[in-house]
């Protein structure tokens, strides 16, 4: 068994500028290139975790609270929340900044499900996590639902079989 790694060690910034490029027809940063974005910045998260080649196997939903306007930088940051056998949560959010105008604004927050794997693809066990914070011990405790919800989504678990969504849908009289 590994020895299990704190979340600060697979803390990932990322600091991109929106360029024209970038934008739609609005003069904001198009969903798609954030999304790509996020994905990077989430997989070097897991990488770091794992010491392995990960690859995405799940995003949840992102929602985008507010536009991000081309000369904006974008600041990601992610980390790994809980460790599974080969696949990991990774918590990632996303600061929009003005630096002429000095205002930051939170755009998003999203996790990442990825699974850690070998030279030729096959999965691979992974260090389980050790949350130090409170916000990351909120986390890491909140993962195993929404493990659990993402896998009664995609069919892969039984509803009845996700213990820890019991409590969240079962209702008393």
């Amino acid at each position: 068994m590994k020895a299990p790694k704190k979340c600060k060690d697979s803390f990932v910034t990322m600091t991109e500028l929106v360029l024209p490029n970038d934008t739609n027809g609005l003069n904001n940063l198009m969903g798609g290139r954030l999304m790509h974005w996020m994905d990077i910045a989430a997989a070097i998260a897991g990488q770091r975790h794992s010491n392995r080649i990960v690859v995405t196997a799940s995003v949840d939903n992102i929602s985008f609270s507010h536009p991000i306007e081309i000369g904006n930088t974008v600041t990601l940051k992610a980390f790994v929340t809980r460790a599974f056998s080969t696949s990991m949560e990774v918590y990632i959010e996303v600061i929009a900044e003005n630096i002429p105008a000095n205002k930051k604004v939170k755009t998003n927050s999203a996790f990442f499900t990825f699974v850690a794997v070998d030279q030729t693809g096959r999965p691979i066990s992974i260090p389980e996590v050790e949350p130090e914070t409170d916000f990351e011990r909120e986390l890491y405790d909140g993962a195993l639902r929404r493990r659990q919800l993402r896998l009664v989504l995609a069919k892969r678990m039984k509803p009845s079989e996700a213990k820890e969504l019991k409590s969240i849908f079962d209702m008393e009289d």
